[in-house]
């Protein structure tokens, strides 16, 4: 598993070193690596593939895209391959769950507002957990 960063209310091994992302494209770079070096399978092998594995980079961007950007920045980041997928796992330093946005609710001309539908809808499971300075988002991605 690949962890980087320790989460206060615990979950994640506080003796790892290894610095939080600084952003989406850094937490896409370490989810990347993970599937090259311990699923070498799944990377460059055809459309479907290469569909599994877009999907695993998008939804990394936005869990850690609306951390920064609406979270109060990223506080802890895991990712690791299960039986199951990718399990993804990304704390932020707001208490508040991500807000539901579809047509209807969206201001007029308002860019965004869409990630957390597009995380619901490729991941298999989603969970949003509270916890003292914070919360923490698991996703699980499946790989097939």
């Amino acid at each position: 598993m690949a962890e980087y960063g320790a989460d206060p209310a615990g979950g994640l091994d506080e003796s790892v070193t290894t610095p939080v992302p600084e952003n989406a494209a850094a937490a896409r770079d370490a989810v990347m690596r993970l599937l090259t070096s311990q699923f070498c399978g799944l990377v460059g092998e055809g459309l479907a593939a290469d569909v599994v594995v877009a999907d695993a980079l998008l939804v990394t961007s936005e869990l850690v895209t609306n951390a920064v950007r609406h979270g109060g920045g990223l506080t802890g980041f895991a990712a690791e391959l299960t039986d199951e997928g990718l399990r993804l796992s990304v704390a932020d330093a707001s208490p508040d769950p991500p807000i539901d946005q579809d047509a209807e609710t969206s201001a007029v001309g308002r860019i965004g507002g869409y990630g957390w539908a597009l995380v619901r809808r490729l991941a298999k499971q989603v969970s949003v957990t509270v916890h003292p300075g914070g919360k923490r988002i698991v996703a699980l991605i499946p790989l097939t």
